[in-house]
């Protein structure tokens, strides 16, 4: 009897896909990402540093929060914390998933959507909007950033943090990637399970972009300036904390913080539109 031919095993489903805009979601990724964004000493950095700068970049009142691509939900909960009536917005449902059960009985509600449909979804106008490390994974960062400022009522407060594209071709040389870095190759591709960004992000195009849109830049810091170009990661106690104090110290001086693996922003609407450019002859 002829042996049947073997039946070929399907490949498994790409995971995390990107959308039909182009944009990277976490669906299939929360445990990764919980795991290399947050399980470690970058992560408690990056929590810890984001504690003691939002005090100090931002005028909390007790407003009410939108948070954009909350994800796992450590920012909602942050500003929960302290009084804040926080709307998480996510597009993944397992990362929001997630962030419910995280955040239970803590006075957050939810909402599974892409940043784009917030004008019909979560139009405001919001005394106080969070997004942090979303703009990068998005095709259209540039047209992101303008329905977020659509979003701020007058003298509204956007805290922006974005993922460093000067940071990244640093450290891709640091790690000996030089023709990658001559190239400027660094964008990831958003279809495997690495977590390079699609779009990171450069100081300079933030602050066009603002000004193009009326926001005044108010702070910038940044997060993580030393950490990411360590030969060896910290194991001691003693160290983590003598390398948290470093990154304290410096994360809002020049140079340092241009070289932060995140950029961290307090952009305002002002109360007052600024007057139009008077026309030639006029």
């Amino acid at each position: 009897m002829p042996k049947p031919p073997d039946t070929p095993i399907p490949s498994p489903p790409s995971v995390s896909p990107l959308s039909a805009a182009g944009d990277r979601h976490f669906d299939g990724l929360a445990e990764k990402f919980a795991e290399s964004l947050y399980g470690g000493v970058r992560g408690e950095l990056r929590l810890a540093l984001l504690d003691r700068l939002l005090p100090e970049l931002l005028a909390l009142q007790g407003q009410p929060v939108l948070d954009v691509g909350g994800g796992l939900g450590q920012l909602a909960g942050w500003f929960a914390g302290r009084g804040h009536a926080v709307t998480l917005v996510e597009p993944s449902g397992e990362m929001l998933a997630r962030a419910r059960e995280s955040l239970e009985g803590r006075g957050v509600s939810f909402l599974q959507a892409p940043l784009q449909v917030l004008p019909e979804l979560a139009p405001g106008p919001w005394p106080l909007i969070a997004c942090h490390a979303v703009l990068e994974w998005l095709a259209d960062p540039r047209a992101a950033l303008a329905t977020l400022a659509g979003r701020l009522a007058p003298g509204g407060q956007l805290s922006l943090m974005v993922f460093n594209r000067d940071a990244l071709r640093f450290s891709n040389v640091v790690k000996g990637n030089l023709e990658k870095a001559l190239a400027d190759r660094l964008a990831g591709k958003g279809l495997r399970r690495r977590l390079t960004p699609i779009s990171p992000l450069t100081h300079a195009q933030i602050t066009t972009w603002s000004a193009e849109l009326g926001l005044e830049v108010r702070a910038v810091a940044g997060v993580r300036i030393f950490h990411d170009y360590l030969r060896m990661p910290p194991e001691s106690d003693a160290d983590r904390a003598a390398l948290l104090e470093l990154e304290w110290r410096y994360c809002r001086f020049d140079p340092h913080w241009r070289l932060g693996r995140y950029l961290l922003y307090t952009l305002v609407r002002p109360e007052t539109p600024p007057p139009l450019a008077e026309e030639p002859g006029t």
